[in-house]
């Protein structure tokens, strides 16, 4: 069916981090707790779709990340092919999922607008806020808009049949997450409204904020739109890795299936 998609997460990336790098107010019990990079994709017989692109050995080179393989690459795995990719959906334009929009060279790419009015605007003058944006980046994006091949939204929008965005604001302003259909249902791709599933699940946001209470109550937008909490993947977090299975034995610990129901 045109409209139900095999779903898969693909880590292409990983961070040695500490628990109080994490949750706005830091943790009580601080120890390590690692986070993984993932691109997304969505596919069936009609179309395959991306869901965010990564980072670029440069960009995540300079932040300290241990870059695994090249997303973009990688997606060969999944048998797909990034040269015949129509469409590509970016959740927000923070390095780590915009970076790699050269390798897409006939994509259309599937941005909510106030996203780009905030990467191109006054805030990109505090440090704090601007660290998570390549100027490269964006201004690559603002190239690909001018040859007409950034579809901008302004909210609740079909990418595709059976693959939805919804945008949420606080870690960004124009963040978004998407919703998938698939053989177990919908599954909801919280991208970075939720980097771990305890973000959501103890209510203490992520430290790179651009507005609290839009990030506290995205949490509540994430729920009203899964069938179950197991039906909602975070963007960052290394369990999403132990709880769904590898699509082969030759894929173990690189992707994992979301489309099928958690092991645990």
């Amino acid at each position: 069916m045109s409209d139900v998609y095999e779903l898969y997460a693909l880590r292409y990336a990983t961070r040695q981090a500490n628990r109080a790098e994490h949750f706005i107010g830091g943790d009580p019990h601080d120890g390590p707790m690692p986070m993984d990079y993932f691109v997304w994709v969505a596919k069936n017989a009609a179309r395959a779709v991306v869901i965010d692109i990564g980072f670029t050995a440069e960009s995540g080179g300079k932040r300290g990340r241990t870059l695994a393989r090249d997303p973009i690459d990688s997606l060969a795995l999944l048998g797909v092919d990034a040269a015949r990719v129509e469409d590509v959906i970016l959740t927000h334009m923070h390095y780590d999922h915009v970076g790699n929009f050269a390798k897409f060279p006939v994509a259309r790419f599937h941005l909510q607008e106030p996203e780009m009015h905030y990467a191109t605007g006054r805030y990109m003058k505090h440090k704090q806020l601007a660290r998570s944006f390549e100027p490269d980046d964006v201004c690559g994006v603002v190239r690909l808009n001018f040859d007409g091949r950034v579809v901008y939204y302004d909210g609740p929008a079909q990418v595709a049949p059976g693959i939805t965005v919804h945008p949420t604001g606080g870690h960004s302003a124009g963040l978004q997450f998407v919703c998938v259909e698939t053989a177990r249902g919908k599954v909801v791709l919280a991208s970075d409204v939720t980097h771990f599933y305890e973000n959501m699940e103890t209510g203490r946001p992520f430290t790179t904020a651009l507005h609290i209470g839009d990030m506290l109550e995205a949490f509540d937008t994430l729920r009203a739109h899964a069938p179950t909490p197991q039906h909602i993947v975070p963007g960052h977090d290394p369990l999403v890795m132990r709880r769904y299975p590898a699509p082969s034995p030759a894929l173990e610990g690189i992707a994992v299936r979301l489309d099928v129901a958690p092991t645990e």
